[in-house]
């Protein structure tokens, strides 16, 4: 065992025995955190105007501040990004971490002194409770590869701004420099395609124990491997031992995976954000992923079915349950205040609180009332894909209302790695399942307002042309799961 192996194993030991500290009093570490928000935003200008020196309660910040995404809380954003001090938190943040807007454009979220340290320590300990876990640390002594976004910033009144991926990239200790891949030139190439064919180019020949990236991009990465070199990528790298995602799910992508590297590999599950690093995987032997309660924000919780409504209920970490759809709001340190992530997520479990991400508020389908989620189309997809021995690329679905002829129906659009044989008989148990997870869903079937669902055969490569039209190509970019109309239909059915 090396030096290093040896010390990862003792820092992992101390690390864990931290965070179940902290993870064994959810109700007692929010309240600080709260406190701690509040005593600091009181500082701010938007503190002053939202009455901050009267807040002392959870109740008194619901209704002194509204619920607020991006677009809503832009105008102090703006502020902030015009190097105005003191206005979402003290001071000035030490950077932005840039991402595609919707309705504005590009979006700039604050990371500040105090809210930087849990973004680059979370994926650390992730790590650090595994090896706990397994006590397999020999991988620390390979090379690890990030495929991220480019470590290039620009300057902005003073204050640095780029991929949030990319702002980490600056923080990875001195001791992991040396096994860590691609190069700093090659991570700063800003095209995809030319970025992971040099990639392909340093790494084909290196001792790889850990790969991280998201699963559709880290795919590509593989097949190109294969091109290159017509090896399995367990061939390729048989010290491979550990791959880290986020972002997405998994599961659809596994089978494929393992096809890939020939073999199984461990998997840690991460849930970043620009917006803060919510979750990470903290052990193989449970469902979901450990909610971050002790990282500088604080969490409410409102049930998906109730969002819209106008006077929602609002729960905190002590109120929510096991298997019910919430969204999640935040309140951070890095002057973000009751804003929605968008993400819905679901608890595994309350002690301690693991979840695991459900879809976006605003990524679902319920053009005709049924209100069906990323989650459930994913399990009615993964299991028949396992039944069936078919393998997937990539898939969205969005709503036919308006077909030629027939009743309206809900159109997946599949880009396929290995086809049923009998793709007739596949849709119609994605179809059963999906039934039998959404009452609404199985209603419309069956009152034959809907007919079932509809599978259009994506061609290779589809979803990354339709990423490239869009100007999404690679580093943290994902396709919806689901959409509510047909704009990403409409551009993948000129693919076929």
């Amino acid at each position: 065992m090396s030096l290093k192996s040896f010390g990862a194993k003792l820092f992992a030991k101390y690390i864990s025995s931290q965070i179940k500290s902290w993870s064994s009093r959810p109700e007692d570490i929010q309240l600080k955190v709260f406190k701690m928000l509040i005593s600091e935003g009181r500082k701010t200008k938007f503190g002053k105007d939202h009455n901050f020196d009267k807040i002392e309660r959870f109740k008194d910040l619901f209704e002194n501040v509204p619920i607020q995404d991006y677009e809503e809380l832009k105008p102090y954003v703006d502020r902030v990004v015009d190097g105005e001090e003191d206005v979402l938190w003290p001071g000035k943040p030490l950077y932005f971490a840039k991402t595609s807007g919707t309705t504005s454009g590009a979006k700039y979220i604050p990371l500040t002194k105090e809210s930087i340290p849990y973004h680059t320590n979370a994926a650390r300990n992730a790590i650090l409770c595994y090896i706990s876990e397994t006590g397999n640390s020999s991988f620390v002594d390979g090379k690890m590869i990030f495929l991220q976004g480019s470590p290039e910033l620009k300057k902005k009144n003073g204050i640095h701004f780029g991929r949030l991926s990319g702002i980490v990239a600056h923080f990875v200790p001195n001791y992991l420099q040396k096994n860590r891949l691609p190069s700093w030139e090659t991570n700063s190439i800003d095209d995809w395609n030319e970025k992971i064919d040099a990639i392909v180019e340093e790494t084909y020949d290196q001792d790889m124990t850990i790969i991280s990236g998201i699963p559709s991009w880290v795919q590509t990465y593989f097949e190109k491997l294969y091109q290159k070199t017509g090896k399995t990528i367990g061939e390729l790298f048989p010290n491979l031992q550990l791959f880290i995602y986020g972002g997405v799910n998994y599961e659809p992508y596994r089978s494929k995976f393992e096809n890939l590297i020939g073999k199984s590999v461990d998997s840690i599950e991460l849930y970043p954000a620009s917006e803060g690093f919510f979750a990470f995987q903290d052990t193989r032997n449970e469902e979901g992923m450990l909610l971050q309660l002790d990282s500088g924000m604080f969490y409410e919780f409102i049930r998906a079915d109730e969002f819209f409504d106008k006077n929602p209920e609002i729960l905190t970490i002590g109120d929510v349950e096991v298997g019910i759809n919430y969204v999640m709001v935040i309140s951070t340190n890095a002057g973000l205040w009751r804003y929605n992530v968008g993400d819905t997520v679901m608890f595994t479990n309350t002690k301690p609180y693991r979840l695991k991400v459900s879809g976006r508020i605003k990524h679902f389908t319920s053009a005709f009332g049924e209100h069906v989620i990323a989650q459930e189309v994913e399990k009615s997809i993964i299991t028949a894909s396992e039944e069936f021995e078919v393998q997937i690329n990539e898939f969205t679905v969005a709503p036919q209302i308006n077909p030629i002829e027939g009743l309206p129906y809900h159109e997946w659009f599949v880009e396929f790695e290995k086809e049923p044989e009998d793709l007739d008989a596949f849709r119609k148990r994605v179809d059963e399942l999906l039934q039998k997870q959404n009452a609404y869903y199985n209603d419309l079937i069956k009152g034959n307002m809907l007919r079932t669902l509809v599978i259009t055969k994506v061609p290779k490569n589809g979803f990354q042309e339709y990423m490239k039209s869009v100007g999404k190509l690679g580093g943290q970019n994902k396709v919806p799961r689901l959409s509510n109309d047909r704009k990403i239909a409409d551009e993948l059915e000129k693919q076929i």
